[in-house]
């Protein structure tokens, strides 16, 4: 799989820009703050229906106008597919697959996969539960693009009843007993969505735990073992099934989650807000006996994050569609010994894009095609 063209449209900085693009390693080299993170984020965009550095679109679109555009033309297994999204901040963003409408934008998800290398994913071990949620919950939709809808399902789930438990509370303390049957359908709805995307992630940490111990041990050779736990609101002792065993049990994850919302309910009621479910469950990343958040050096810490991506990847690609590989201005955040190791890793992927400051901070394993970014213009060097 491999972005054979990049087109945008009011992206970020960019009035315009057109892009061909190869397979094999292709560098965008240029000072900070000159754009060239800018298309990388638009790549990575199109494939996820989000940003890398920013939570919401408003951002990607250009200052002083209404929307944004990308456009990507994949290619995969010799058949180009064209994909579209108009970025409409306040309002729907709209997609197409070659050139034909789809109903809703995140029908575009699956067409493309990428994983994106970047110096935010030091916070992945070093930042709160919900870096880690995300990149869970980022994977699982690159795998499975249904699982949109159960994200997108459980997070309206989600509002509702916090809505309604906010409303419920100051009638409670003050001696009234309001009618809360209607938070009882919520309690049920939560807790079947939310075991939904429970069990989903509970069968991803099966598959990924080996891959980050050997992805771990492949960027810091001699390093601790890693372990990966899941930490459930729900039980303590909640964890993944074992390796080969039967997937998750999304009846049995369903009643266990219906019976801890209905323990926390006074808790809930008291302080407004939901207190259970895979909403505040975290990934605890573990580096010999210790937990790594805390405890792992710096080094430690983007040799886990960075075992945490090539997991990924080395998922992805035994799904069947090798994704495209984005390493986003992370070598000058790296050792030498560190970058040369994790080009040597990546660099036999199908397609590898690049960014660097300057050209001395890529490691020569990945030496390709390169376009020097300056002033907002995209130049082939």
């Amino acid at each position: 799989m491999h972005v054979a063209h990049l087109s945008l449209v009011d992206f970020r900085s960019y009035p315009s820009v057109e892009l061909d693009l190869a397979p094999g390693v292709t560098t965008f080299v240029g000072p900070n703050g000159q754009g060239k993170t800018n298309l990388v984020e638009a790549v990575g965009y199109a494939a996820t229906l989000g940003s890398h550095r920013v939570a919401t679109d408003a951002a990607l679109v250009r200052a002083g106008a209404e929307r944004a555009v990308v456009r990507v033309d994949v290619v995969r297994d010799g058949r180009s597919t064209l994909v579209e999204i108009e970025l409409n901040p306040g309002r729907a963003n709209r997609a197409r697959i070659g050139r034909a409408p789809v109903p809703r934008a995140r029908e575009v998800l699956g067409v493309l996969r990428t994983v994106v290398f970047a110096p935010e994913d030091l916070a992945l071990v070093k930042g709160d539960p919900a870096e880690r949620r995300r990149y869970l919950d980022e994977l699982l939709v690159a795998r499975s693009p249904r699982l949109a809808a159960v994200r997108s399902d459980y997070d309206r789930v989600l509002k509702q009843r916090n809505a309604l438990l906010k409303s419920a509370g100051p009638l409670r303390r003050g001696g009234r007993d309001g009618d809360l049957s209607t938070l009882d359908v919520w309690d049920a709805h939560l807790a079947t969505t939310g075991a939904e995307l429970l069990a989903a992630r509970l069968d991803l940490l099966t598959a990924l735990r080996p891959l980050v111990a050997d992805a771990y041990a492949a960027v810091a050779p001699g390093g601790a073992k890693t372990t990966l736990e899941y930490a459930a609101s729900t039980h303590p002792d909640l964890g993944p099934p074992a390796t080969g065993a039967a997937p998750a049990d999304r009846t049995a994850l369903a009643e266990l989650l219906l019976t801890a919302v209905r323990e926390a309910r006074p808790r809930e009621l008291e302080r407004g807000v939901s207190l259970v479910g895979p909403h505040r469950d975290d990934l605890v990343l573990q580096l010999g006996d210790l937990p790594a958040k805390g405890y792992a050096s710096h080094g430690e810490s983007w040799s886990f994050a960075l075992a945490l991506r090539l997991a990924a990847y080395g998922l992805l690609a035994a799904d069947g569609g090798e994704p495209v590989l984005v390493l986003d201005d992370v070598f000058a955040e790296l050792d030498v010994d560190r970058r040369e190791r994790l080009a040597g890793l990546v660099g036999s992927a199908e397609q590898v894009l690049v960014t660097a400051a300057v050209p001395q901070d890529v490691p020569v394993a990945l030496q390709g095609p390169r376009f020097e970014v300056r002033d907002g213009e995209v130049r082939r060097a």
